[in-house]
């Protein structure tokens, strides 16, 4: 890593999903750090014109240019300090319908082409001895969504693996976080496929779950709290391999009660948060 000042280190960082929402806010953030990031997006006209912020064309849903997308973005480097996986997307329908090729969707992007990119960083960052990287999963994964099977199951994968890998690594000052949201007040569900369910038996739940999902969303803390914490991580030595962030119901109590609920009991309280 070089330095800047002696108090200050510039870091070379590597972010996808960095045109709207989380991502933009991180972008922004390590920018005006003084940091260098390869900001990726699908559309490059997103990325903000900014010095230090190098825009970089990346398709989740194609695993060649996962690849390509790194590797011309390391060779432009050098080397990167940080990964942050963060890019994602939404699906909201009945896991009872959801489709073979939906649910594969939501796997490549929010699964398959983030580790992807956290096995290429890996070995990168294992050859210099150093590195961190940061997967941006979901509380979700733990708490479910209702009607977002394929993205809550998606978002438990990620961390499954990601602490698979914390296991398997050796005594190294490479370093993987899983860092999982609660609901931040983003343009995320503006952007969700949703499945068509008029007249179905699904329909009013549906509904009634969309509107605490869109309830919670605009209530909850802005994307900045997670930039913040994404840059407390990296400033850390020895951060830890997972942490919440977000309000305290969400990333403290609720969790902590679930953990010691029967499953019936799990799904009722959930069943009651979200009114159906």
């Amino acid at each position: 890593m070089r330095r800047k000042t002696i108090f200050q280190i510039v870091r070379k960082i590597f972010l996808t999903g960095a045109s709207s929402g989380i991502g933009l806010a991180i972008a922004k953030l390590l920018v005006a750090q003084g940091h260098e990031v390869w900001a990726t997006s699908r559309n490059l006209e997103r990325i903000p014109k900014m010095a230090q912020l190098h825009p970089a064309r990346l398709d989740l849903a194609d695993p060649r240019s996962v690849e390509e997308a790194f590797d011309a973005a390391l060779a432009e480097a050098g080397y990167f300090d940080v990964l942050i996986n963060n890019a994602g997307s939404g699906h909201f329908g009945p896991a009872g319908n959801l489709s073979e090729k939906e649910i594969a969707s939501q796997f490549q992007i929010l699964f398959f082409g983030h580790v992807q990119l956290m096995q290429v960083a890996l070995r990168a960052m294992q050859e210099r001895g150093e590195g961190l990287i940061i997967n941006v999963t979901s509380l979700a994964g733990r708490l479910p969504v209702p009607f977002m099977a394929a993205y809550n199951a998606a978002k438990a994968a990620m961390a499954s693996f990601t602490m698979s890998i914390q296991l398997e690594l050796p005594d190294s000052r490479v370093r993987i976080v899983d860092l999982q949201p609660g609901d931040i007040c983003t343009d995320f569900n503006d952007a969700v496929t949703k499945s068509e369910q008029r007249g179905s038996r699904y329909e009013a739940t549906i509904a009634k779950t969309w509107d605490t999902v869109e309830r919670n969303m605009k209530k909850a803390p802005k994307p900045d709290l997670v930039a913040r914490r994404v840059c407390e991580l990296m400033d850390r030595t020895n951060p830890p391999p997972r942490t919440t962030v977000g309000d305290g119901f969400q990333t403290k109590i609720a969790p902590l009660i679930f953990r010691f609920l029967p499953q019936r009991v799990r799904i009722w309280g959930l069943k009651k948060y979200y009114g159906i």
